[in-house]
């Protein structure tokens, strides 16, 4: 199962692991595979400081990944020294009222006066480039992902310049021709059933639409991986390797509150709906009481990207810090694939369960051709 991507990313297996956890980083690059470090939601220092702690606890290759939409409100329009004050004017105030009083109605507290943070972290290219520079700053880190769209050409040009790679996720074979023409090195197809920022369509519809679009071209296949076994399927159809996020929520190093962790275990794969009631663009994430609001006929729609997480960053926010109280409208980002997390495991351990699965998987296939030879 080593493939090409193995080689050049210096990693023993082809499976990426995107975690908003460090701790789960650096256990699976200590297993053979390579950790991706969610970036949004964090400032540049304090991303440095989670790098530098990943930096001590492995030895291996690592990434890390950002978001810089294609597409936001006011891109290109505002001024960027200005950005969010003029993004914070465009904001209707009965969609801050509406999320207020959900919060309210479900007895979640507000936040300390001095643990307030900025409404727009990330989510624009103006605020995910400090962080690209960050993450250069440190030797381990391989690879910079952007999770939603193409990355803009200077910022592929300074990644490349560096000597990195840099990938990109796409739902769609045109996404893919436009990330490769950008001169993206590793193209991440993500099938609808993922969790997170997601398209509509199914993965294995998905991956051979890409994976010839863009051929030569190395394509990760995303979306509802859990197992060896999908992950042979993924390979057999010319993925150099799996991208997988959702499984990792539930790992023994994952940090995530109990309820909430208890929540992914008890759910099924028909738990989950995309919405854009947390950022503004389609998001796989569990059913609770919020996304089941903002849906509703006589509620405000959802704001396009980045007003919405303006809106309901501090529902975010106050959702880490009161995950308790929380838990009915928190933020659980998560794909289909939840209906197979049912039992916690140590990081290391999943990538061996996967390589193992995958192993048996092919012997399977292998016999199925022995037979058909005899």
């Amino acid at each position: 199962m080593r493939t090409e991507l193995c080689d050049r990313l210096g990693i023993e297996f082809p499976i990426f692991a995107f975690t908003h956890c460090r701790d789960v980083v650096a256990a699976v690059s200590n297993a053979g595979g390579l950790g991706v470090l969610g970036a949004v939601g964090f400032t540049p220092e304090q991303l440095a400081t989670e790098l530098e702690w990943i930096d001590e606890h492995t030895d291996r290759p690592y990434g890390v990944d950002v978001v810089i939409p294609g597409k936001y409100e006011g891109m290109g329009e505002l001024d960027p020294v200005k950005l969010e004050k003029e993004l914070d004017s465009m904001i209707p105030e009965e969609h801050r009222e509406f999320a207020k009083g959900l919060l309210a109605d479900h007895g979640v507290p507000e936040m300390p006066d001095d643990e307030l943070a900025p409404t727009l972290i990330g989510w624009t290219e103006a605020t995910a480039r400090p962080l690209v520079d960050e993450a250069l700053a440190h030797d381990k880190v391989k690879l910079i992902a952007n999770a939603l769209g193409t990355p803009p050409p200077e910022i592929i040009d300074q990644i490349h310049e560096s000597g990195r790679v840099v990938a990109a996720l796409c739902g769609s074979p045109a996404q893919a021709a436009r990330h490769r023409d950008a001169g993206v090195d590793i193209v991440i197809a993500q099938g609808g059933e993922g969790g997170g920022h997601t398209g509509d369509v199914g993965s294995m519809v998905l991956w051979p639409e890409v994976i010839d679009e863009v051929a030569p071209l190395p394509v990760l296949a995303a979306g509802g991986i859990g197992s060896g076994r999908q992950m042979a399927a993924a390979l057999a159809m010319g993925a150099q390797g799996v991208w997988t996020g959702s499984l990792w929520l539930t790992v023994e190093e994952a940090d995530v509150p109990p309820k909430q962790m208890q929540s992914y275990l008890e759910a099924s794969s028909r738990d989950t709906v995309r919405s854009r009631s947390f950022t503004g663009k389609p998001c796989r994430m569990l059913k609770n009481d919020w996304t089941e609001a903002w849906a509703a006929e006589d509620t405000p729609d959802p704001l396009g990207m980045p007003l919405q997480f303006m809106v309901t960053g501090d529902a975010v926010a106050r959702g880490h810090k009161y995950p308790e109280q929380a838990v009915d409208v928190n933020f659980n980002p998560v794909g289909q694939i939840v209906g197979s997390m049912n039992k916690v495991r140590r990081a290391g351990d999943v990538v061996i369960e996967m390589v193992q699965e995958y192993l048996e998987a092919s012997e399977r296939l292998e016999a199925l051709n022995a037979r058909a030879a005899d």
